[in-house]
């Protein structure tokens, strides 16, 4: 026993060497087979927590998501929810308005086993404290029972189709670790805040790594899970490892430290976007690889349609005219972006419709001003002096005036400062040039992000903005939510403070419909109808450049939101 008890010390000492060794002198870092199958990732900022329901932060998420496990995950190739933690498709019966779910023989990292009980746990736990980002996604569950130690049976109290693309795919936590919290924080004044305060050192999880070290402000260090219940399992045509014997993941602070670590071969992964900037300097190194992939994300102008005059749909038909999205990408984003034509980005290709009404695509910009300038005096504009003179020479527009007459009053356009996000801060002040070509008196002003929410979000005190959503759900209802009269409220989902009631009728009924096919017309649907109306005007959706080093790593699986997924840390493996 004690010679045991010395090589599992020795052991140890060897590895806090290796790890003190790696990042106080890189250079020397050892080559042995230990070294090399540990993957060096670099990290942009240290995660926030690991406390699983208060991590909203990307770096806390990046970290978390090794660890805790859902039952569903999208395959890569053609994003369908596939079995991860269930064993098989969850069996619908209609009669009941139920679904069983039954799990892999699974165990967590402390050695217990997966149960039923977890599962259903996880779910009263969010129901019970209104857990942020996932309460809405357990509403509708009337109640869940556990068949046996493997079988969940949830039961709606209506049918809600994101039950399948959300509920489903919330990650499961170990009743054993949060019951115990859970029965001291249960009668206090401010149960939520007593939640996402707890300081979570060593989560338990089922994930293919375990968190075996955190030097905070330095870097983390996940070993190899022995019992992850996917190792040697071929999932949608991959056999699963991990393959590799841990995880360092590395805290830079600046995309400068951290490309320059991946140049100089101290880390194998930069998990974060890399700006165009760096990219053609990067495609020259030899040893590294560039990894590009669609975003599901949506970058666009948004308008304050509850006042005049953009409660005019002409109006914005004729802005969206005025836009040359092409412009945006090739000059702006320099190529690293894909065009928006619809409020579903291209890359979710089962919900995205390609045949929306568009305005103005493939003209020129004389073009553009002419057909805008005919849709807004079909609509009762007039001008001073007007864009287009009677032979159809383009010249310089003066004071656009309103169907009643009056001049149209000087308006903003709010962006995200340039420190913030200069490709939002760059497109505002382009637009704000084209719409004067037409007689409008725009002024793009930047201002704090946090300012600027609050100023369209919370108050309503806007005219235009440019915003995005840099992570968009694959389940579409988040056209419900940006859309929906109901949402039309200070910190509501609504922010253009769009009202249409058809669309409302068409949203609540998607939302309800469990068929996906049915589902996919009244999408389709949605999306016909808003660029119709244009309450937003789709602009583009950058995309995801990533780099690795292909002199340590191989494996990575491309898909939407890039190489950092469930499918690449299980996959890639040492060269």
């Amino acid at each position: 026993m004690k010679n045991i008890h010395r090589s599992k010390t020795l052991r140890g000492l060897v590895l806090i060497f290796l790890l003190v060794g790696f990042f106080t002198f890189p250079s020397i870092f050892p080559s042995t087979a230990c070294a090399r199958d540990i993957l060096k990732v670099g990290l942009l900022e240290e995660p926030k927590t690991l406390n699983i329901w208060m991590a909203s932060d990307t770096w806390s998420s990046k970290v978390l998501s090794q660890i805790y496990q859902p039952l569903y995950i999208r395959e890569p190739q053609n994003l369908d929810l596939i079995p991860w933690l269930a064993e098989s498709d969850p069996i619908y019966n209609e009669a009941d308005l139920s679904y069983t779910v039954t799990l892999r023989p699974a165990k967590w990292s402390d050695g217990t086993e997966v149960t039923a009980e977890d599962v259903i746990f996880t779910g009263e736990f969010i129901q019970e404290f209104k857990i942020p980002r996932y309460a809405s996604y357990f509403k509708f569950i009337a109640r869940m029972e556990a068949l046996d130690k493997r079988t969940v049976r949830y039961h709606l109290a209506k049918p809600q189709a994101i039950f399948l693309s959300r509920t489903l795919t919330v990650p499961i936590v170990q009743k054993r670790q949060w019951s115990p919290i859970v029965d001291v924080i249960r009668g206090k004044e401010k149960p939520l805040a007593e939640i996402i305060n707890v300081k979570m050192d060593q989560p338990i999880g089922c994930g293919p790594f375990v968190l075996k070290e955190w030097q905070q402000g330095a870097y983390i260090f996940m070993t190899n899970n022995p019992d992850f219940f996917g190792r040697d399992l071929t999932i949608a045509g991959h056999k699963l490892g991990p393959y590799i014997d841990g995880i360092i993941f590395k805290i830079f602070g600046t995309s400068d430290a951290a490309i320059l670590a991946l140049k100089k071969g101290t880390i194998d992964m930069f998990w974060w976007g890399i700006q165009a900037g760096y990219i053609e300097d990067l495609k020259k190194q030899k040893t590294v690889e560039i990894h590009t992939n669609d975003k599901s994300a949506l970058y666009y102008l948004g308008f304050n349609v509850r006042k005049a005059p953009f409660d005019d749909p002409a109006l914005r038909r004729a802005i969206a005219t005025l836009i040359d999205k092409d412009f945006i990408i090739t000059r702006i984003l320099q190529g690293y972006a894909i065009e928006m034509g619809s409020i579903v980005p291209p890359g979710n290709r089962f919900w995205h419709l390609p045949n929306v009404p568009s305005y103005g695509r493939g003209l020129e910009r004389n073009d553009r001003i002419k057909t805008a300038c005919e849709i807004l005096k079909n609509a009762g504009y007039t001008w001073d002096s007007p864009p287009v003179d009677p032979k159809g020479k383009i010249t310089g527009a003066k004071c656009l005036r309103l169907p009643d007459g009056k001049p149209m009053p000087n308006f903003t356009i709010l962006t995200p400062p340039a420190d913030y996000d200069p490709n939002r801060a760059m497109t505002g002040m382009i637009i704000q040039e084209w719409l004067r070509q037409l007689g409008m008196p725009a002024t793009s002003r930047p201002m704090a992000f946090g300012a600027l929410i609050d100023q369209v979000k919370s108050r309503h005190d806007f005219d235009a903005f440019v915003l995005g959503y840099g992570k968009l759900s694959l389940d579409p209802d988040y056209i419900r939510n940006f859309f929906s009269s109901s949402n039309d409220k200070p910190k509501g989902s609504n922010m253009s403070g769009y009202r249409n009631p058809e669309f409302d009728q068409i949203a609540e009924e998607s939302a309800s419909t469990m068929d996906p096919k049915k589902r996919r017309d009244l999408v389709s649907k949605m999306q016909t109808i808003i660029l119709e109306d244009v309450p937003y005007i789709p602009i583009y959706n950058p995309k995801v450049v990533e780099a690795v080093r292909t002199d340590s790593f191989e494996g990575w699986v491309d898909m939407i939101e890039g190489i950092g997924n469930h499918w690449s840390f299980c996959l890639v493996r040492a060269r």
